[in-house]
């Protein structure tokens, strides 16, 4: 499938779903790719069928501007300027385009402890994302851990859906809490949600300064054990929801040249990036929010359509928000704490069996790699590469393609796409 936008956005979130309305009520033809089924986003998985969410609106206005949907298609390759490759449900794709807009939003940050990799330990939006798909949560026991406002948020969901919440730990401290409490009096529609989660959660215990150490259980989660003021609790649990903040998904833009400064994609005032006609907008140039990736994904829109004046109508919000933003990031930091966690034996990279003990050997996430194949694994790094950054300070020195495990008829497809004479062995061989 062969396919040229005028612009094209990735990534079907709300900054995604902004960009590409914003876009195609300029009258240009838009396209818009994601790798899951059905457009949302992580915040809004599985809810664009239910049709009096904001997601089934957002979806409802893609529809009426024209925009093209390219749901479970996950871009790999840049095979060379303004072209993309990418993995459809049973198709090579290569997508054109005049403008791009990268939306490619955020996931959740794990940090390895003793049992983290026990069946039921697991992240905290990826529980509320497996019981919106059917799992049986009713009557289970669950303790939600880590830092950052999604836990409250997955325990109250959890908790309508029959979970018996039995603990909130988060690892900031009360007087950074207090903090963020008084940003939220600039925000009155943050507002309202805190109050609706608090009403949601009403008995629940919540716990700050307090972090899980370990995870227990033969087989299965039976119990985590906490860390609460300087002591230690075991908490009984079938399941542990847990997940350190959220980290941007910048694979992406770095692969494209993108330049970034301190983990985000640098954006000037109309989002545009280091590289010309690439915008990005949404988590992947700061974690901020809904409101905030809905704004940044308009301005983004029309700035690619060549509309400056529309996107500018959307600065004042933007930068009131980005305040909100920042408060954000300085209450849910990591403790130096948390760097304790991990005993020598304790798995770092899940996907190729890596101990921390193995990986203190080595100064570099390069060498680290070349010795171990820690990051090597299907998730190319995107696990165990921000669980080394904090921990030893490693930082990744390149993105390459393929961006995700991808077939081997897709790799070929790019090549004989690129190398005709390539085509015609490949031929021969049939």
């Amino acid at each position: 499938m062969k396919k040229h936008f005028e612009v094209l956005v990735i990534g079907g979130g709300p900054a995604g779903m902004a960009a590409a309305v914003s876009a195609a009520k300029c009258g240009l033809r838009v396209g818009i790719v994601d790798d899951n089924p059905s457009l949302g986003g992580q915040i809004w998985r599985g809810e664009s069928a239910n049709c009096t969410s904001e997601a089934a609106n957002w979806v409802q206005k893609l529809d009426a501007a024209g925009v093209e949907l390219l749901c479970g298609t996950r871009v790999f390759d840049q095979p060379g300027p303004n072209l993309l490759h990418a993995e459809g449900q049973d198709s090579f794709c290569e997508f054109g385009y005049d403008k791009l807009v990268l939306a490619t939003g955020a996931r959740e940050r794990f940090l390895p402890f003793p049992g983290w990799t026990l069946p039921n330990v697991m992240g905290a939006g990826a529980l509320q994302a497996l019981v919106k798909s059917g799992l049986p949560i009713v009557g289970k026991r669950v303790v939600v851990a880590g830092t950052g406002p999604l836990l409250l948020a997955v325990a109250a969901y959890l908790r309508k859906h029959g979970a018996d919440i039995a603990m909130i730990c988060e690892q900031a401290s009360w007087s950074s809490l207090s903090t963020f409490g008084f940003a939220l009096l600039r925000e009155p529609q943050k507002i309202a949600q805190a109050f609706s989660l608090r009403k949601d959660l009403l008995g629940v215990r919540f716990a700050a300064n307090c972090w899980p150490i370990a995870a227990e259980g033969d087989g299965a989660l039976k119990a985590v054990l906490i860390s609460h003021r300087g002591k230690i609790e075991t908490v009984p649990c079938n399941y542990l929801a847990c997940g350190f903040h959220l980290l941007p998904n910048t694979e992406l833009p770095e692969l494209l040249g993108c330049d970034l400064q301190s983990g985000y994609v640098q954006v000037n005032d109309f989002q545009q990036t280091s590289v010309a006609g690439i915008f990005c907008a949404g988590e992947p140039t700061g974690i901020g929010g809904v409101d905030l990736s809905f704004i940044e994904g308009q301005i983004a829109g029309f700035a690619a359509s060549e509309r400056p004046e529309a996107a500018r109508q959307f600065f004042s919000a933007r930068r009131r928000h980005r305040h909100f933003a920042r408060v954000l990031d300085r209450t849910f930091a990591l403790r130096p704490e948390l760097k304790a966690l991990p005993v020598p034996g304790a798995i770092v990279c899940r996907c190729e069996d890596v101990t921390y003990g193995r990986l203190k050997q080595y100064p570099s996430w390069r060498a680290a790699k070349l010795q171990t194949r820690c990051g090597m694994g299907p998730c190319q790094g995107r696990i165990c590469g921000p669980a080394t950054q904090f921990l030893l300070g490693w930082t990744a020195e390149s993105v390459r393609p393929p961006l995700f495990p991808t077939s081997i008829e897709n790799l070929a497809a790019r090549v004989c796409d690129s190398q005709p004479e390539f085509s015609e062995v490949m031929r021969g061989t049939q």
